[in-house]
């Protein structure tokens, strides 16, 4: 490609208009599903955008919708070692997580029709038409980590859980992934969420002409590993110069496990690198290094 700077500064655009309007409606009408729903009408629920729409890192052409449909009344907890639920009051809750998902399902189904939705490991896929776009809604439940302050008090962390169909559970910080991530972009003269873009884009296009080192590389990863270079890394003359800093760091910092062991997602909550994620380092760094070379860096 003869001109990266250009292809960059397309790239990191975020969604126009008209596609911002489609991830909008297809929000509102998940929101208007639940509350349709007699029983879960009737429930403590937060419904929230979560994922690349919501942290804004979403790219033009290729936007789906992440919506957290979470039930607060019944919550997943993590306690201090040895210590139960009812060092803090705590008592069982009132439904299981896999009846509260049937629910979900139910009410997007009378919704939206049983055509339109389908059920997936993790979450519903809610099929995209003329008025709205790809919606995938997740049901969890709240995470409660509860942390021991040293006056011998105690404050607690709120996220989400959830069970997969295939038994597997898992544990996100929607909303300080989003606050973290603000915070990044605001610090790096408003560059964190352009270079995360370019970057989806660049994978994206890698897959397309069948590049294997692309492959499997989720928006998740690509997200946290920017969120990991330091601040100064940004805010160059031109976003190639910023592209090819963020990468030369990133190679260099993900060739051995002992250079990017402490590096966390941008919650800061969870580590990057450990058997229980999706991804590991080997993964990032033969992608990042297909990148550099896709590029021509030298």
């Amino acid at each position: 490609m003869s001109d990266w700077e250009a292809t960059f500064t397309s790239w990191a655009k975020g969604p126009g208009t008209t596609e911002q309007t489609k991830c909008e409606n297809a929000e509102s009408a998940i929101r208007k599903a639940i509350a349709a729903h007699s029983e879960l009408s009737a429930m403590n629920i937060s419904i929230f955008a979560q994922g690349s729409y919501r942290n804004r890192t979403n790219v033009r052409q290729n936007s789906d919708v992440d919506i957290c449909v979470r039930l607060n009344s019944t919550f997943f907890e993590k306690y201090p070692e040895g210590m139960t639920r009812e060092d803090f009051g705590n008592i069982a809750g009132s439904i299981s997580f896999a009846k509260f998902k049937n629910l979900v399902q139910k009410a997007l189904e009378d919704y939206f029709d049983e055509n339109s939705v389908t059920r997936g490991d993790k979450a519903f896929n809610i099929h995209a038409n003329t008025y709205r776009i790809d919606a995938d809604v997740v049901p969890t439940f709240e995470h409660r980590r509860y942390v021991l302050k040293s006056d011998g008090g105690h404050y607690i962390l709120s996220g989400i859980g959830f069970d997969t169909d295939a038994g597997k559970h898992i544990v996100n910080w929607p909303h300080q992934h989003y606050d973290n991530g603000l915070e990044k972009h605001e610090s790096t003269s408003r560059r964190y969420r352009k270079i995360i873009r370019i970057l989806k884009r660049l994978r994206d296009q890698m897959q397309e002409e069948g590049i294997e080192a692309a492959n499997d590389i989720a928006s998740c990863l690509i997200e946290s590993l920017v969120w990991n270079v330091p601040n100064e890394g940004f805010g160059h003359d031109t976003l190639r110069a910023d592209v090819r800093h963020v990468l030369a760091h990133l190679f260099n910092n993900t060739r051995k496990d002992i250079e990017c062991s402490k590096w966390l997602e941008v919650s800061k909550l969870k580590y990057l690198f450990r058997p229980s994620q999706p991804w590991t380092r080997e993964q990032a760094h033969k992608f990042i290094s297909a990148a550099w070379d896709y590029i021509g860096f030298e």
